[in-house]
């Protein structure tokens, strides 16, 4: 094993800096949401064009104090690829969205700020500085480490506020469905009814059901959920229990879904949605995280393990990688299943009995 005097100085400084930024890393996300709570995002596609720190400044209406936090803040955020620094024709500095930040413009096809609000809600972030006595105790959850009994669930369904912000940050990740929906439509075609089971307020089924609007569609999700919710032609709403029963379906969809629950839950829902499949030609699609070390990018690879500490920790759930997933699905019933890497960090699964 090395030692201390196995090392050269300029090592040990450079393992200082990694663990320095490590340390530092949860102001990260914070600074994310700083910027999408002042509307950078929004300010700077409004303009139209690159805009300057001055012009940013004047548009935030913030202390001409501030104008120097608002540049280090831009610094740190240009700096994580969250915006561009680019030169205007009059050699100034001027601030350009990226990928990422275009994905935080409010009113948009694809924005993810109300994803960027749940994520760091105060109460969730301050729950993971119970990590070590979570670990050393007996409760399934750290939510009932550091609140008592009671699941994640319990407190999203307590409060009005926090339930349609989370209902919010999911119908904004469902969203992005319609980036890979040109690209799995062989899944949809030829079915005639579809069960989206946890499908919450139904934005991922009114995804489905304007790309196939022969297709029936049913949004199964818990009675306060659904319970002011209407539907149309083609789409509907129940108020049951994923495990307790399922409605009949040729498909039923289960996206995000499985993460939340450990490997027996995961049992019982499948085996629930294999009763409710009809006929030969049912399937269940799964749309979730799939593991895969050996050939996802560092980046991709780290957005999945970070949720499965974040599953682990809140729910008791688990990120899988595809020896997981076959495990789960043999004890359910199912015979046979393909994955498509389709949906960024998570992918595409058909799964048959």
């Amino acid at each position: 094993m090395a030692s201390m005097k196995d090392f050269k100085a300029s090592e040990l400084f450079q393992a200082q800096a990694h663990l320095y930024k490590h340390m530092c890393n949860f102001i990260s996300p914070m600074c994310i949401k700083w910027a999408v709570n002042l509307g950078i995002p929004d300010i700077i596609h409004n303009h139209g064009q690159p805009i300057t720190l001055p012009e940013l400044v004047s548009s935030l209406h913030v202390p001409h104090s501030k104008a120097t936090c608002v540049q280090r803040l831009m610094r740190l955020l240009s700096l994580n690829d969250f915006f561009a620094i680019i030169k205007t024709d009059d050699t100034k500095e001027a601030y350009a969205l990226t990928p990422s930040s275009q994905l935080l413009v409010k009113g948009t096809d694809y924005c993810l700020s109300s994803m960027v609000q749940l994520i760091n809600h105060p109460t969730l972030v301050g729950l993971f500085h119970q990590l070590g006595k979570w670990t050393s105790g007996e409760d399934p959850t750290i939510f009932e480490t550091a609140s008592g009994p009671g699941a994640f669930w319990d407190f999203i369904h307590q409060n009005t506020t926090d339930m349609e912000n989370f209902n919010e940050a999911m119908e904004s990740d469902s969203h992005m469905v319609r980036l890979a929906l040109n690209d799995c439509k062989s899944v949809f075609e030829g079915l005639d009814s579809l069960v989206d089971v946890g499908g919450g307020t139904g934005n991922t089924a009114k995804i489905i059901c304007k790309a196939f609007p022969n297709l029936k569609c049913t949004v199964l999700d818990l009675p306060q959920v659904v319970a002011d919710l209407s539907g149309n032609n083609n789409l509907s709403y129940v108020g049951g229990n994923m495990f307790k029963s399922i409605p009949h379906a040729d498909a039923i969809l289960l996206k995000w879904v499985l993460h939340n629950w450990n490997d027996d839950d995961c049992i019982k829902i499948l085996r629930n949605c294999k009763e409710a499949i009809s006929g030969n030609g049912g399937k269940v699609i799964i749309i979730d995280v799939v593991i895969n070390e050996k050939h996802d990018e560092h980046e991709m690879t780290e957005v999945k393990v970070l949720f499965d500490i974040i599953m682990m920790t809140l729910h008791n759930g688990k990120e899988r990688d595809e020896k997981d997933w076959k495990q789960i699905f043999v004890k359910a019933g199912f015979k046979n299943y393909k994955i498509f890497p389709m949906f960024g960090f998570r992918s595409l699964v058909e799964l048959y009995p």
